[in-house]
């Protein structure tokens, strides 16, 4: 006699799978809904990073009148609206920022007041124009060494209204060119004195003039005007 095995039922089957899938899906449910371990106390989230606050130029936000790179230092003139403020920030943000004080001397800064020299010690001049006539000028020089610059506060001033930066004497570090009427102290601003002849005097980073260079009829006379260019060959003892 031959055997047959019982077949299991379909609705049996059915009622086995359906229990399976049941049974999976709550013990997903358990594991999904099983409390988090807490932070520990006093652990807490990573504080944001803080934001530098906008500068300032004489009360107002300052405004980008100029950049260049020197060294692959970014510098940067700021004013405020009216330019009578003006800061100069050395670095990428938030840099080393410096109040310049010849925005206190009435100058007029433009796209043309930075002017910035690489070299054993890369510098950086602000000058404007003073007064209604354009014949006087102020400049401030701003020096690096090392990796730090500094504003050694003497202001610089030219009578005939050119002031310059160039290394004059050829030995890697500029040199600030002042074009000045060659008339005693004590005519100073007057017309006599507006009437002399001119001639540039030339200043080191520290401040000691280097030499003069001879008499001209105007600063137009001189290499390179109204960007000065001299050389060591042009300069001689300063008329006394």
């Amino acid at each position: 006699m031959r055997t047959t095995a019982a077949r299991t039922p379909r609705s049996a089957l059915l009622t086995a799978v359906l229990a399976a899938v049941v049974t999976v899906g709550a013990i997903g449910a358990v594991f999904l809904l099983r409390p988090r371990p807490e932070a520990p106390a006093g652990a807490a989230e990573p504080a944001a990073a803080p934001i530098a606050p906008a500068l300032t130029c004489g009360g107002s936000p300052c405004r980008e009148l100029a950049a260049v790179t020197v060294g692959g230092t970014p510098v940067v003139l700021l004013t405020d609206s009216a330019g009578g403020a003006a800061r100069l920030r050395v670095g990428p943000e938030p840099g080393t920022v410096f109040e310049l004080s010849i925005a206190q001397l009435g100058v007029r800064l433009d796209q043309n007041s930075l002017r910035c020299i690489d070299g054993a010690a890369p510098a950086c001049l602000v000058r404007g124009d003073a007064g209604a006539d354009g014949r006087t000028a102020y400049g401030e020089l701003l020096v690096g060494s090392g990796g730090v610059w500094r504003d050694p506060g003497k202001p610089y001033y030219a009578d005939a209204g050119t002031l310059s930066l160039y290394d004059v004497t050829a030995d890697g570090r500029p040199d600030v060119i002042v074009v000045r009427h060659d008339c005693p102290g004590s005519l100073a601003g007057t017309p006599k004195c507006a009437a002399a002849p001119v001639l540039g005097e030339v200043y080191d980073l520290v401040g000691r003039s280097v030499g003069c260079t001879r008499r001209v009829t105007s600063p137009s006379d001189l290499r390179g005007w109204p960007d000065i260019r001299l050389t060591r060959a042009d300069l001689r003892a300063c008329p006394s």
